[in-house]
């Protein structure tokens, strides 16, 4: 049975899961870390007090915003989210002002700092970043979050609290400070001690039911029985290997990663996507492979296909904000289909037969036993299970106006991390319009004023199928190229 909070919302878990606890392990490795974040754009600037204290009451609604993990000295227990004794609003909300003249390439150079840098983990796991100094009293926030805290679309209900629907709502009432927890990593240890012999049996009566029931199905269905093992564990194969072979391009990695992103109406792409017999999603993925299909041909390296990872969400209705609910469908995004409405359709038939898979989650599955591994065995698992060149992800946020501190959010990019990956690209809906940010690794992709060209052409090309005269993609982070030198790069 889910608990529940005093107003009634489902109480967050105390326990970290295997895939959180995964993630959280991983904070500590500049090429695993998995901080993910929303740069979002203001029509103005907050006024601070305002600004901070929404923050401090969001921080007593959403406990896991008070929340440190504590991990056991020994693993007798599972790590532990507990509200922090020392918890200090003014290390996590933050402000700044930009230099002249303020631009948003400005803000993402600045978010790209914040990412690269490490959470302190021994503190709750977020920070929020508030960017003075925009044009036209413009702001920006930047609120930058661990994986291992919660997955995109949990992230999307857990920071509701800090939005508004309207630009002065009346007052609500300052909910109560949470209670404390001074629980330091040998009492955690100690307590996993004391309920060991419980947790014994317990597992032992689990086990034993388990191989009964097992054994039972066995016996009276064998056939099936382990035609489900075999089908299961074949599944499991395609699911883990790469689909496409590498690009040649984009296989080299570093430490240096940069961020671009564009502008598309919503409703723009939604027509365009109808046009094409297809979802919004297949025509940010026939875009994305447009874009990519460009880059390839204007530096003389066409290639057919490359890998591409798709988080799908498993989050159900029911299940609490907090935590991972996620998990990868793995494609092989087709760059040498040159018709977009064709593009659309083989990406479509790909996501439909992957989300098929019997062992779809198989890391989910598999997390518990990864999860206690020692960091370099870890490690060197990461890295050889690492298959795709390019994750992309689609996140659908708030349909409508919303508002924070008396600022409205004109609009929201999601940077996410790089897994050992060329680059992460992130479709927001918001507010009736979407966004696509692409972060990449700066070794992978060499050519940054090419790729940010191709990036916007590609989704041009996806917008034309809407109809004349077609909607065009806008440049958010850079200044697109003149006409002539954008035709150089479509005839490559």
């Amino acid at each position: 049975m889910i608990m529940a909070e005093p107003d009634g919302r489902p109480r967050l878990p105390d326990e970290l899961g295997p895939v959180d606890y995964l993630l959280h392990r991983g904070e500590a490795n500049p090429r695993t870390r998995s901080g993910i974040m929303a740069l979002e754009l203001l029509d103005s600037t907050p006024d601070w007090d305002r600004f901070r204290t929404r923050f401090e009451n969001a921080s007593r609604k959403v406990l896991r915003l008070r929340q440190k993990v504590v991990v056991p000295t020994l693993p007798t227990a599972s790590p532990r989210w507990v509200v922090d004794p020392d918890f200090n609003l003014d290390f996590h909300v933050r402000r700044l002002r930009v230099s002249e003249p303020g631009t948003l390439r400005q803000v993402f150079d600045l978010a790209e700092l914040i990412l690269q840098s490490p959470l302190d983990i021994s503190r709750p796991l977020w920070t929020a970043t508030l960017v003075e100094g925009l044009p036209d009293g413009k702001a920006a926030t930047l609120l930058h979050v661990s994986h291992a805290v919660t997955d995109g679309v949990g992230g999307v209900e857990m920071f509701a609290e800090i939005y508004d629907l309207e630009r002065d709502p009346p007052a609500k009432p300052t909910p109560p400070v949470p209670v404390p927890q001074d629980l330091s990593p040998n009492d955690l240890m100690r307590q996993g001690l004391n309920r060991l012999p419980l947790n014994i049996v317990g597992g032992v009566a689990g086990a034993v039911a388990g191989a009964v029931s097992a054994a039972g199905r066995a016996v009276l269905e064998p056939v099936s029985t382990v035609s489900g093992i075999v089908d299961y564990a074949v599944s499991g194969v395609r699911v883990i290997n790469r689909a496409a072979e590498p690009s040649p391009l984009l296989r080299r990695r570093s430490l240096a990663s940069r961020t671009e992103a564009i502008d598309i109406r919503l409703s723009d792409l939604h027509k365009a996507a109808k046009a094409g017999g297809g979802s919004i999603n297949d025509a940010y993925l026939a875009g994305l492979s447009g874009a990519l299909r460009r880059y390839h041909q204007a530096l003389g390296v066409p290639i057919g296909t490359l890998p591409m990872a798709v988080p799908v969400s498993l989050r159900a209705d029911a299940d609490t904000a907090g935590g991972n609910r996620f998990t990868g469908v793995n494609l092989a995004a087709p760059l040498g289909t040159a018709d977009p409405v064709s593009r659309m359709k083989k990406i479509r038939a790909q996501m439909t037969q992957r989300r098929d898979e019997p062992a779809m989650n198989i890391i989910g599955a598999l997390a518990p036993v990864l999860s206690v591994l020692p960091s370099a065995v870890l490690e060197g698992i990461t890295g050889s299970v690492i298959g795709s060149d390019v994750q992309a992800s689609n996140v659908p946020v708030y349909p409508g106006d919303t508002y924070i501190a008396g600022a409205k959010v004109l609009r929201q990019y999601g940077i996410g991390p790089l897994p050992g990956v060329a680059m992460m690209v992130v479709l927001i809906s918001r507010g009736g319009w979407c966004t696509i940010t692409v972060r990449y690794d700066r070794a992978a992709v060499r050519e940054e004023a090419l790729f940010a060209q191709c990036l916007l052409e590609g989704f041009d090309e996806i917008l034309a199928l809407a109809g004349d005269p077609p909607p065009r993609a806008v440049p958010a982070s850079f200044v697109a190229q003149t006409e002539a030198t954008s035709r150089s790069v479509s005839s490559s």
